[in-house]
């Protein structure tokens, strides 16, 4: 691979193409769903990242990146964490997604644990800064997440175990970071921006939203398979439905969770179970993010960035 050329006035780095993963959706929405539990999202505390509960987390993948909330009442003991993560991996669950830590060393330790009993797949999600912090852990897949500039993807590269990276960038970006040439060799998620209002879009959303998902007629695309659990113990859909909760982990296990009618409908909420969209003919390829559209409308079949509609 050739070396990078890197200077002070932030000329783009010489190396390949981006492997980009997915854009402005999070890597399993095109995958076939069954139906079953398939991953597991565990944020480990309040958080320390930039986007807010109280002002808006406008992130089209802000389901598996680090923001900041609002802890109801004390989290979750560490204990409790690790039973639901073994109780995860007997249920037959596959990806353990682990973000919002307050301290990176909880963050590596739970991780170590979930390795340790098998769970095939362990993915944590840190901010660049804490990356130095953090020694590297088989069966791990760290995925540092960072704000898109040439200095950040310069810093990335001397980091080349990473397994991928969560890029923020502004929709107007977009270009620009396609055509980024790097020494990275990792995923890269690509994590877009919204912005409070469809007026203000400044990206093509079709294009974005364009998926190819086998089972999106019977099954949604990004919600089926996900059980999101709060460092204080509340059971969601999606960690940024912050209002719907289906169940507390403080006093039920996951098993008893995922017999909530309330959670199945989730999985279930098709474009055709949504009025606005029920008639469109692009409505089986169009990626749904129901957490950015409540955010918009304050309701959970909002229609807000959608450039046919309206």
């Amino acid at each position: 691979m050739e070396k990078v050329a890197y200077d002070a006035s932030h000329a783009v780095e010489v190396g390949t193409a981006l492997n980009i993963a997915s854009i402005g959706k999070p890597p399993w929405s095109h995958r076939a769903h069954n139906g079953k539990l398939e991953r597991l999202i565990v944020q480990l505390g309040a958080g320390m990242g930039r986007f807010s509960e109280v002002t808006g987390i406008p992130r089209s993948v802000g389901c598996i990146g680090n923001n900041s909330f609002i802890l109801r009442r004390e989290p979750l003991s560490p204990e409790r964490v690790k039973e639901l993560i073994r109780e995860f991996k007997e249920l037959g669950g596959e990806e353990l997604w682990l973000t919002n830590y307050d301290r990176v060393e909880y963050m590596t330790s739970v991780a170590s644990y979930a390795v340790e009993i098998g769970v095939p797949e362990v993915y944590a999600v840190v901010r660049l800064e804490d990356v130095d912090s953090i020694e590297p852990i088989d069966g791990v897949r760290f995925i540092a997440e960072f704000e898109y500039s040439p200095e950040n993807f310069h810093r990335l590269e001397a980091h080349s175990w990473l397994h991928g990276a969560l890029v923020v960038v502004q929709g107007s970006h977009l270009d620009e970071l396609r055509g980024l040439k790097t020494t990275f060799p990792g995923e890269i998620y690509v994590d877009v921006l919204f912005p409070g209002s469809a007026r203000r879009l400044d990206f093509n959303v079709i294009e974005v939203k364009r998926i190819l998902n086998p089972s999106v007629e019977k099954y949604h695309d990004c919600l089926a398979g996900t059980l999101a659990i709060t460092a204080d113990g509340y059971a969601l859909p999606c960690p940024l439905l912050r209002n719907y909760v289906v169940g507390d982990v403080k006093e039920l296990g996951i098993k008893k969770v995922l017999r909530k009618k309330r959670l199945k409908a989730f999985w279930k909420m098709t474009k055709d179970s949504i009025e606005a969209c029920s008639s469109c003919p692009f409505r089986y390829i169009c990626h749904d993010c129901r957490a950015l559209e409540y955010q918009a409308t304050g309701e959970i079949d909002g229609l807000e960035y959608c450039q046919i509609a309206f």
